[in-house]
């Protein structure tokens, strides 16, 4: 297993077929439900979106301290050497927010990725209609669905409204430099966010449909009377 994939508070895969040794169907079943039912919840729980929440704070907060240096550059003539020291002083806070947000970003990006990929790999492995209803979180599903859309508008809507309301006496190029890239990070930031509902969505709907070529008790022949 490469170091990437190698995340021992996570369950592991399960074993390749020629590896497999349940004593029986109820046994593997019930190893799936519990993978099935950590993976979810490390992949869309209360816990995973609070620290999805935490880290866009941290970048928004980042962002607005190092957009303080744009400030002191607006206008060069007219700054004295004060402003200028507490807009680099600010700048130098933002980016000790702004790479920790970005790398723990980046990390639960790819940690995201393993859980799913493990998770996939799980259902695959048998069906069982308990375990793959509780898959759905409906509650949880529809939170990240909803507060990502919402983080995506505001984002679009952030970027276009500050950059056509924004003139030179009401904030100039510092205010747009800043809604800019407050604007990116709600839009990319939802996104992510968007991708990974709508994908768990989808593998929900998969899991708890009809198999593959499966006919319905409405298309059985009638049995004779």
């Amino acid at each position: 297993m490469s170091r990437r994939t190698a995340l021992p508070y996570l369950p592991p895969p399960p074993p390749p077929a020629e590896l497999q040794s349940w004593p029986d169907r109820a046994a593997r079943l019930t190893d799936r439900a519990l993978a099935l039912d950590d993976l979810s919840r490390r992949y869309l729980g209360a816990g995973r979106l609070t620290l999805f929440l935490v880290w866009f704070a941290l970048l928004e907060l980042g962002w607005a301290l190092f957009s303080l240096v744009f400030t002191a550059f607006d206008d060069v003539l007219v700054v004295d050497p004060i402003t200028l020291f507490l807009c680099l002083f600010s700048a130098v806070l933002g980016l000790g927010a702004l790479i920790p947000g970005v790398w723990m970003t980046v990390r639960s990006l790819r940690r995201d990725q393993v859980v799913r990929a493990r998770l996939v790999r799980w259902a695959a492995l048998d069906r069982d209609p308990a375990a793959d209803a509780r898959l759905r979180a409906p509650v949880l599903s529809v939170c990240w669905l909803l507060l990502s859309f919402a983080m995506c508008a505001v984002g679009l809507w952030t970027s276009f409204a500050v950059s056509f309301n924004t003139t030179r006496d009401n904030g100039g190029y510092p205010l747009v430099a800043y809604g800019m890239g407050a604007g990116l990070i709600l839009w990319v930031t939802g996104l992510t966010g968007l991708v990974k509902a709508i994908g768990h969505y989808r593998l929900a709907v998969r899991l708890n449909g009809p198999r593959p070529g499966a006919r319905s008790a409405s298309s059985a022949p009638p049995r004779p009377e």
